[in-house]
């Protein structure tokens, strides 16, 4: 037993003594400019405002309750996130098994052994009747890790779990970006819709008034015919739209995941901003690295360099301890009695010789993942800040052209008011008035356009800056 102990101690020692052969991880330099980019496209007043960040919580950023209902369904309900949350389970278990090698499994097990055999090889007609039963505990080719092989194998498989989990991040922030999205196009839709039915509704009596006065004599066929165009082109525009709604609402049931409650759809866009507003251009690139499609893929560049320690090691001996303690004895009410004891202790080293190349090659083949990981991370470094610089660059601008697309609307409203009165006196011709209508139909949907476009940029800068999780 003192044999035993002592030799568990200096093992133990050993595999606490363990040297590391995977190389010193240095986390690459950002392939980035330091802060966002500057120029006309980036103005933004004052400056002021909250960045959005991995802390900037989606309950905090999206500030339209109905929005927040359904993003709060979708990540009770979506499936793509639940297999999401399946592949952190199947990484977090593959890794407590690769853990589970760093220390030497203990098993128990207890046998009897019954024999009987003839003695008329010496001469006797008798049988020799054997009972043997034995009881032990120990452990079977444990390797003591000497020079990390395990430990680096765990730790591979550890910065594995942990870039699962940030893939699981990630396609949450894109879940709630996708579902907002998706919300604000169907709101987007449903407003066009009005803006169809409003416009089909003012065609239609101007096309009964051209109808009234070619009877009468007064307008000719042409003017009925074109005034014909603009109510049959609101007609259209209005089945197209009741079309986008519906698939809208599909597109926003399957990203929920069920049934979306009528209560919680959009029937305009929010005269209010559903998110928050005046944040920021000027944010530093580092902000990059909270991003979880960067974080995962730094996790896999760790976890490469773990693999090089591994393949290191693989040139080096290793060691392995098989081990039992136990009792013997003939009779079962003997086999915890005194001086029944029994143990053994076999280690074994070994060290490849002749392998033909297969050692080198591997660690080439390590070498070469951690290459293509470092590649990996700085292109999703640089997608990133792309990514930033583009919705900074969209927002820049959006109030000036926000606000054009109003002017631009209101004119146009105003326009098609005068032209029309003009016509109805015989002032102007129906042209002008007709070319007034379907600048009005062209303004009121531009401006539709550029609000989808201010909102849905909000949301890209919520997903592009890494988002937030609660």
């Amino acid at each position: 037993m003192r044999n035993v102990r002592a030799l568990g101690a200096v093992t133990l020692s050993l595999a606490l003594a363990a040297c590391d052969m995977a190389p010193k991880y240095v986390r690459p330099e950002l392939p980035v400019p330091a802060t966002s980019p500057q120029g006309p496209a980036y103005a933004t007043g004052d400056g002021q405002g909250v960045a959005v960040t991995a802390d900037t919580g989606w309950r905090d950023f999206f500030t339209d309750a109905r929005l927040a209902r359904v993003i709060e369904t979708a990540l009770a309900n979506n499936r793509d996130l639940r297999l999401a949350v399946a592949n952190v389970e199947q990484a977090r278990a593959q890794y407590r098994v690769q853990r589970a090698d760093l220390l030497p499994t203990v098993a128990g097990t207890g046998t009897a052994t019954f024999s009987s055999q003839p003695l008329v090889q010496f001469g006797q007609s008798d049988r020799l009747r054997q009972d043997v039963y034995q009881a032990q505990v120990g452990i079977s080719a444990w390797e003591i890790d000497l020079f990390g092989r395990v430990r680096n194998l765990t730790k591979s498989a550890q910065e594995q779990y942990f870039a699962s989990v940030e893939n699981r991040n990630a396609a949450q922030v894109t879940l709630i970006a996708e579902i907002a999205n998706a919300w604000l196009t169907m709101a987007a839709d449903q407003e066009r819709l009005r803006i169809a039915r409003d416009l089909e509704s003012a065609f239609g009596k101007t096309l009964e008034l051209n109808k009234a006065r070619f009877a009468k004599g007064i307008a000719s066929e042409l003017d009925v015919r074109q005034a014909q165009t603009s109510y049959d082109s609101a007609r259209s525009d209005i089945a197209q739209a009741t079309t986008l709604v519906a698939q809208d609402q599909n597109a926003l049931n399957l990203l929920a995941g069920t049934t979306v409650p009528a209560t919680d759809l959009p029937d305009a866009l929010p005269p209010s901003d559903a998110t928050l507003d005046n944040l920021p251009s000027g944010v530093g690139s580092d902000i990059l690295l909270r991003r979880p499609d960067i974080a995962s893929a730094e996790h896999q560049l760790r976890s490469a360099n773990a693999d090089i320690g591994a393949a290191r090691a693989a040139f080096f001996p290793r060691i392995s301890l098989t081990a039992a303690l136990g009792t013997v004895s003939t009779g079962l009410s003997g086999l915890f009695a005194a001086d029944s004891e029994t143990w053994s202790v076999a280690p074994t080293a070994s060290l490849p010789i002749f392998d033909f190349g297969k050692n080198k090659a591997n660690l080439r083949y390590a070498k070469a993942i951690y290459d293509a990981m470092v590649a990996t991370y700085e292109k999703s470094v640089q997608t990133g800040f792309r990514e930033v610089a583009d919705a900074l660059a969209r927002r820049g601008t959006m109030s000036q052209q926000l606000e054009a697309q109003t002017s631009l609307r209101d004119a146009s409203r105003v326009a098609y008011t005068l032209s029309e009165a003009r016509f109805r006196y015989g002032v102007d011709s129906f042209l002008t008035t007709l070319d007034s209508q379907r600048s009005l139909y062209s303004a009121e949907q531009s401006l539709l356009a550029t609000r989808l476009t201010r909102a849905s940029n909000m949301v890209e800068l919520y997903r592009a800056m890494g988002g937030g999780l609660k």
